[in-house]
């Protein structure tokens, strides 16, 4: 009795801690022109829980996004100068080994990790962005498919089509979230006057707080 007892206990256990591991984390972002909430992927772990490190260390709290691309990219976390070599790095900028996911892609809204031309694709840890993108045509799918080796399945395409994205990034950028609530957010920063390179007149300050588990209905509602 008691053995069955114990073996019930294991795998009441199992079971919890496996719903506990499956519980996607979220995480506010605050600017200047208003807040989105991100859902974090669990299909790639390295970069969720680096972000998530970070957010926590207030890192990307004194950063800013200082690349505002219309139809690109919104692109922030610390500036390009970091990939120049005789530049030192701190502790928690390093490069990340990528995490590719086929059901994970560039669609508008989405968040990824920015990275320099190296040969693994690895991610640059701190650079993050948010992906604006425009909407593609069947016919323009298939050629960045033929030009990038890719495949698109037919949801893929359908959300390439209506919500827009950036579909040549796939499988060559790592995605690691998405914007579940304020999307807008992503019209209003792409609205403001920028230069040539796609630096904002001011600062686009950002301000990142992971949500506790009893604060995501909330904020979600």
């Amino acid at each position: 009795m008691k053995k069955t007892l114990f073996l019930l206990a294991a795998l009441v256990l199992i079971v919890v801690n496996g719903f506990a591991q499956q519980a996607n984390r979220y995480v506010k972002i605050e600017t200047p022109q208003g807040w989105c909430i991100v859902k974090l992927y669990n299909e790639t772990p390295l970069h969720r829980d680096n972000f998530i490190k970070l957010v926590k260390s207030g890192y990307f709290n004194t950063t800013t996004f200082n690349r505002i691309l219309k139809n690109f990219v919104i692109q922030g976390g610390d500036p390009d100068s970091l990939y120049e070599k005789t530049h030192v790095l701190k502790q928690e900028q390093k490069w990340l080994p990528a995490e590719f996911d086929a059901n994970l892609y560039h669609k508008r809204g989405v968040l990824a990790m920015g990275r320099d031309a190296n040969a693994a694709q690895a991610s640059f840890t701190t650079q993050i962005y948010i992906v604006d993108g425009k909407k593609w045509t069947g016919e323009q799918l298939d050629a960045i498919e033929k030009k990038y080796n890719l495949h698109f399945n037919e949801a893929q395409r359908q959300v390439y089509q209506t919500v827009g994205g950036t579909p040549f990034l796939d499988q060559h950028y790592t995605v690691f979230g998405e914007i579940v609530k304020g999307i807008d957010l992503i019209d209003k920063i792409t609205a403001l006057k920028v230069d040539k390179n796609g630096n904002p007149d001011s600062l686009v300050w950002m301000k990142l707080t992971l949500l506790k588990p009893g604060e995501v209905a909330k904020a979600l509602k």
